[in-house]
């Protein structure tokens, strides 16, 4: 029997997301099934890691599994987190070019073969790539933005940064920014290896950050290609609310712990802390318990940081 060797490989981490990650998983087969002059066959595998799903997608995958020959199904008896699936699903992957895709995406029309053909033609100066996402009513979704220096996280919790966009945005031209969404980003392996793939310290969110914050240390270019697009649900296995507040506190002191000096540490937690105090203050007085929890919380975060 011949080897298969893929030229793409994509990556879904799923966890209790069952008919979103089907509905990913479908869309990424109608897409790629389609073959034409200027989106030729692509040959490509899917690996899927399933982060011990309570909910059905273990069956569900296993039913998928047995009707496509290059779905790879990896399951893990804990949630290893995001960043370690993912690390953990490239060190299985034979395809020369990597795809992440969050199981809450719908691939539209030829979306990732207009990905690759502009990566292949633009390989001397993309190496990390990611495509226009929509939300559901397919308005456009802030997917890029700078790091997030002091001046960038003021804005991001005092000034709707997103609404001026100020700190994530969705460009309608081909351009080099600092970052794009964790939830499409396409390069080849060799460089993910050579940046040591995401940090593992992260479970959650800011993941992309840190690690396209190392890929331009090492002068690697990031760059968002608008003609690729993408449905993107958002937070889908997130649960309520608070957990994806609490984890990107927890991404914020991470990476600035991690990257930045002991004195912008500093100012990052008076920003932090002014934050929740002002919203807790507002919690109590219009009784809102969610506020008061959520922030209360967060408070706790930055005190052991």
């Amino acid at each position: 029997m011949a080897t298969f060797n893929p030229l793409l490989s994509i990556i879904i981490i799923s966890y209790n997301t069952e008919k979103i990650t089907k509905d990913c998983i479908d869309s990424i087969y109608k897409s790629l099934s389609s073959n034409s002059p200027n989106h030729p066959n692509l040959p490509f595998e899917l690996i899927v890691i399933d982060n011990a799903s309570t909910d059905d997608s273990p069956q569900m995958l296993q039913s998928l599994q047995k009707h496509h020959d290059n779905l790879i199904l990896i399951q893990n008896e804990k949630n290893t987190g995001f960043a370690k699936a993912n690390n953990q699903a490239v060190f299985h992957a034979k395809g020369v070019y990597l795809l992440f895709l969050n199981s809450d995406t719908v691939v539209l029309d030829n979306a990732i073969k207009k990905l690759i053909l502009y990566f292949r033609e633009n390989e001397d100066e993309v190496h990390f790539l990611g495509g226009k996402l929509l939300n559901k009513d397919l308005t456009p979704q802030a997917s890029c933005g700078p790091f997030y220096s002091l001046p960038v996280v003021f804005a991001a919790l005092f000034l709707k940064g997103d609404y001026w966009s100020l700190t994530r945005y969705s460009p309608n031209i081909t351009k080099e920014i600092d970052w794009i969404s964790g939830a499409c980003i396409l390069t080849k392996k060799s460089y993910y290896e050579k940046i040591g793939g995401f940090d593992e310290k992260i479970f959650m969110y800011m993941d992309e950050i840190d690690l396209l914050y190392r890929a331009k240390k090492q002068e690697f270019h990031v760059w968002f290609y608008p003609k690729a697009q993408f449905i993107h649900l958002g937070s889908a296995s997130s649960g309520n609310k608070t957990y994806p507040i609490l984890q990107v506190y927890r991404g914020f002191l991470y990476f600035y712990n991690k990257h930045h000096s002991p004195l912008s540490m500093l100012f990052l937690k008076v920003m932090l802390q002014l934050k929740a105090l002002t919203a807790i203050i507002i919690g109590k007085i219009t009784n809102n318990k969610y506020l008061l929890t959520t922030y209360g919380e967060a408070l706790e975060l930055i005190k052991m940081a």
